[in-house]
């Protein structure tokens, strides 16, 4: 009586499906478990993460006055708890249990930190939806040291006439930039953040507005040959 064997080539031209289980059996006989990512309810034993931040004396009154352009997303969004600490001065985030993902937490915190800075609410607003977007900030006595009025040249070639020189690096650049007396803050991509920086950085150090143009615009378009 003769029995029919599958050959090894027969076997191998089975089903991927079928190949694949072999594999998994031989390698340890069992399936690796595979877990869902935890809800940020489910982390630290259960408990909600807090983040607060705190509110300068001059941004009291416009957060007062956009509380519900800066509350629609944060709650209904991003799913985050948002209150004012009027006694504390502060703001306080905290993660509810229908929170999706534990980075909102942070992305919220991010979102309010950069109001109180200066950023309008729909620049501000981008640090919840896109991921790659960071808030630099500097002195203008880190890059040189200037007193009196040598001081306010500097910070006005930063702004120029009207604003236009910080409106050309911004629209050059994508990025958003508040000058607030000494401190500059930049909103934007990494890469942006380090043109717009330098940019700033050499109008500081003296150079006219003409020059930093023309680099700018070098530099602009070697950003959009690259991307």
């Amino acid at each position: 009586m003769e029995v029919d064997r599958a050959t090894p080539a027969a076997a191998a031209g089975g089903s991927s499906s079928s190949g694949a289980m072999a594999v998994d059996q031989a390698a340890g006989g069992v399936e690796k478990p595979r877990f869902d990512a935890l809800m940020p309810s489910e982390m630290s034993g259960g408990r909600p993460q807090f983040r607060k931040v705190a509110v300068p004396q001059h941004r009291f009154a416009p957060l007062k006055r956009c509380w519900l352009e800066i509350y629609t997303p944060v709650y209904e969004h991003m799913k985050v708890d948002i209150r004012m600490n009027l006694k504390a001065r502060r703001v306080e985030l905290k993660t509810r249990q229908d929170t999706p993902d534990v980075s909102n937490l942070q992305k919220c915190a991010d979102f309010v930190h950069a109001f109180m800075l200066g950023f309008d609410i729909a620049d501000a607003v981008a640090l919840l939806r896109l991921d790659d977007l960071y808030v630099d900030s500097f002195e203008i006595k880190d890059v040189k040291t200037l007193r009196g009025e040598h001081l306010s040249r500097a910070i006005g070639r930063l702004s120029g006439k009207g604003g236009k020189t910080k409106f050309a690096i911004e629209n050059s650049t994508r990025t958003r930039i508040v000058i607030a007396d000494t401190k500059i803050h930049i909103l934007g991509s990494f890469v942006n953040i380090k043109v717009a920086r330098d940019s700033l950085c050499s109008l500081i150090l003296g150079s006219p507005a003409g020059k930093v143009y023309s680099k700018l615009r070098a530099v602009s378009a070697r950003l959009a040959e690259r991307y």
